[in-house]
């Protein structure tokens, strides 16, 4: 018979993914303003058909998000929590990432003259009450829990003043913010909320699940057709499946996890394999079928979310094999910050634009190779304060 699967080495294998994602999510966002590179440096146009590693990046860290989804809520099951628990926890989790994203979105349309306030330090002082609020301040400290308790507060009340205080441009006239502008964050949001949902009502049969992911990869084939566009008009609080396209993404790494992770199907390693790989080849067979539809990120099509799916399944399975199988892990060390600290390591190069503002992106090396290396080094730079801050205990968990 074949081993079972060890629990610690598959946490190990995902965080390594996350923190490869985060890190190449950090490169493209820094050289997407350099000129003069080749056009699979780019995301595709909308009304283009095909797609570039870019645009991976985005739905792989969907995709993860539900992988993290089983091994997350198992924990919480075994220690005890109840279904009203599970739900308050999944309905927290989703609507802090919309809250953040949504922070960081307008930061970026914030005016100085009528808010009062500059625009470094708005956004400086924002970043500050995000990280004091949502920072996981350890359980076994020497410091007083009163302290941590304060910090929190602080963090609150500094977020409500500069809400309070804030203004935007728009057309020349004043408004407040622009609730629906809560961008990647907001969709990894909504997205994880669907999945869990699905997960915590459905996790003890794995066929309804997959149902489940089919009909969402069916609302999304209707979606293209024109069927069921109302869907994108109801608000996410009350729909958080959308259009069924960044949902079934994240479904699929769940699917995933429940079956290399998990005993969903088969308790031995041999098998895990062999039905993980069936899994991602189908995700690859359906997204060929589905060409017709056309493949596109910014369109979220069919296509893109199942071969995206799929690349990064196999992208998983590639670094199981050499970390778990073959020992094969020093390579993964210096992405470790950002894979258990990815939503801190995603939020630094927005402080730092913050900071130094965005001009530098123009302002050195903005054209050609010598901007790839500009963002090589930037995101080795995000890594390294990352690994920084991780150290000393500043750590967002939602």
């Amino acid at each position: 018979m074949g081993k079972t699967v060890s629990l610690k080495d598959r946490v190990v294998s995902i965080d390594i993914l996350r923190g490869l994602t985060i890190l190449v999510m950090v490169f493209v966002n820094d050289i997407a303003s350099v000129k003069g590179l080749p056009w699979w440096t780019y995301h595709m146009p909308r009304n283009a058909n095909g797609m570039t590693y870019v645009d991976v990046v985005f739905p792989a860290f969907l995709f993860i998000v539900g992988m993290a989804i089983p091994l997350a809520f198992r924990r919480r099951i075994n220690r005890g929590d109840s279904l009203l628990q599970l739900l308050a926890h999944i309905f927290i989790r989703s609507i802090s990432l919309v809250i953040i994203g949504l922070l960081i979105m307008n930061g970026r349309d914030m005016n100085p003259q009528a808010t009062g306030m500059s625009y470094a330090l708005w956004n400086v002082l924002m970043f500050t009450g995000v990280i004091l609020f949502w920072n996981a301040y350890p359980v076994k400290s020497k410091a007083n829990p009163v302290i941590f308790k304060i910090l929190k507060a602080l963090g609150f009340v500094l977020l409500v003043v500069l809400l309070v205080i804030y203004k935007r441009d728009v057309h020349g006239e004043f408004k407040w913010i622009n609730i629906y502008n809560w961008s990647i964050l907001g969709l990894i949001g909504w997205a994880y909320m669907s999945a869990s949902f699905i997960y915590i009502l459905f996790r003890k049969y794995f066929w309804i699940i997959f149902t489940a992911f089919l009909m969402l990869n069916f609302m999304n084939v209707a979606g293209s057709l024109g069927w069921i566009s109302f869907f994108r008009k109801v608000p996410p609080i009350v729909w958080p499946f959308g259009d069924g396209s960044l949902s079934s993404i994240t479904v699929a790494g769940l699917l995933l996890s429940l079956l290399f992770t998990q005993d969903a199907l088969s308790k031995i390693q041999r098998n895990k394999a062999l039905w993980s790989s069936g899994f991602i080849l189908l995700l690859f067979a359906l997204g060929f079928l589905l060409l017709p539809f056309g493949v596109s990120k910014i369109r979220a099509t069919p296509s893109w979310c199942l071969l995206s799916s799929a690349i990064t399944g196999l992208l998983f399975l590639v670094i199981y094999w050499l970390v778990d199988m073959k020992g094969i892990k020093s390579w993964a060390g210096f992405m470790n910050p950002a894979g258990t600290n990815p939503l801190l390591t995603y939020i630094l190069p927005d402080i730092f634009y913050a900071i130094f503002g965005v001009t530098y992106l123009s302002q050195y090396a903005g054209l050609g190779w010598p901007g790839v290396i500009r963002g090589i080094v930037f995101s080795l730079l995000i890594l390294g304060l990352a690994a920084v801050f991780t150290r000393y205990k500043v750590r967002l968990q939602l």
